[in-house]
């Protein structure tokens, strides 16, 4: 388990869990033609970090409803981690989950292959990209929200309310000053609280907080039969997010998933932020509630709350910390800017020695 000593003091004074509001969501009579934890990218000779693949209702639309959200999903293979274009199918209105800025390490060079094949596939589909969304602080990758923001200036950017809370823990890991880092959310353009709803062209987009793996993750439910959850719940065979993260709590992250089963019917379709593909197998990235209630290896409809706990405490034990965790966090904090350029015209990224790790 990472020991982030000071941080977990830290979170402890300044994270306080939230009850969940009930929330309620009409079954949607709308199927999409994807299958459901069948699901796996085609075979393609595009490289292997910008796979990608469109999944679209074949339902006719019943004008006395509203339509399902055509969702096509960009896996990047260097994190694992699945970005989602998600479109109102009759008027383009889109919206962009969790982006990548591609970085390497080793050299500190970025680059915008992932973020260029996002906006070639919005241009070429005349898509009008009027959001670019995190479902949480990432600590696995860098985003690409700043550079979607340049190709599409008119579009907003969003997080959970809860970065602030984020920011100021992390604000402390790191030694900035109120100069450095504002701890106020104002790197984005919206701060989405828990029921927030907001339209998509004909699509009603909700936000659903779901602490747990961090304090301010948030899951977006769209057009009433697809949610995108983040970081908070896997494909059925892989389980659930970690929780030792500053503020992480296992009992939050329980709470927030059976909200997820108990509030979401059966067949709403689940888009998950990662897929670690477990065992070498292909890569799936969409399933349904259903599925995860009754398949999910770590958290079932009937798992118990102590059995969980348990489980992702032992779990939580055995991992590493992310490779990428404190680049990463340096620059989601503030919603995909570097840190202001020094008197060279280089931006810098801090390591703290032998203050974050086991």
């Amino acid at each position: 388990m990472l020991l982030f000593r000071q941080a977990h003091k830290i979170a402890q004074a300044n994270f306080r869990k939230q009850a969940p509001r009930t929330l309620w969501f009409h079954y949607s009579q709308f199927t999409s033609s994807a299958p459901s934890s069948s699901l796996a990218f085609a075979k393609s000779k595009t490289p292997h970090h910008l796979l990608h693949k469109s999944y679209f209702s074949t339902t006719p639309i019943n004008t006395t409803m509203p339509p399902s959200a055509s969702v096509h999903g960009l896996f990047h293979s260097g994190t694992s981690t699945m970005t989602y274009i998600v479109t109102c199918p009759t008027t383009l209105s889109t919206l962009i989950i969790d982006s990548v800025l591609d970085y390497d390490s080793s050299s500190g060079r970025t680059s915008n292959s992932h973020g260029d094949a996002i906006v070639q596939y919005c241009t070429e589909n005349k898509l009008n990209v009027e959001y670019i969304l995190e479902s949480h602080v990432h600590a696995d990758h860098l985003t690409g929200a700043k550079y979607l923001k340049s190709q599409f200036p008119t579009a907003k950017t969003g997080i959970g309310a809860n970065v602030t809370k984020v920011q100021e823990v992390f604000s402390e890991i790191f030694n900035y000053t109120s100069q450095d880092l504002k701890t106020d959310g104002s790197q984005f353009d919206v701060l989405f609280k828990d029921g927030d709803t907001f339209s998509l062209g004909e699509l009603e987009v909700q936000v659903l907080n779901t602490p747990g793996h961090t304090p301010a993750c948030v899951c977006y439910v769209v057009g009433k039969d697809a949610v995108f959850t983040g970081d908070t719940i896997f494909m059925p065979d892989f389980g659930t997010a970690r929780c030792d993260f500053p503020g992480g709590s296992s009992s939050s992250l329980y709470t927030s998933i059976k909200r997820l089963y108990d509030e979401l019917p059966d067949d709403t379709r689940v888009y998950v932020g990662h897929d670690y593909q477990p065992g070498g197998r292909e890569l799936l990235f969409q399933t349904t509630i259903g599925e995860e209630k009754s398949t999910n290896k770590q958290l079932k409809g009937d798992t118990s709350e102590d059995e969980f706990a348990t489980w992702r405490s032992e779990r939580d034990g055995q991992l590493g910390m992310p490779k990428l965790l404190l680049p990463s966090i340096q620059v989601n904090l503030r919603g995909g800017e570097f840190p202001k350029a020094e008197s060279n015209g280089v931006s810098y990224l801090k390591i703290p020695i032998n203050f974050v790790g086991k």
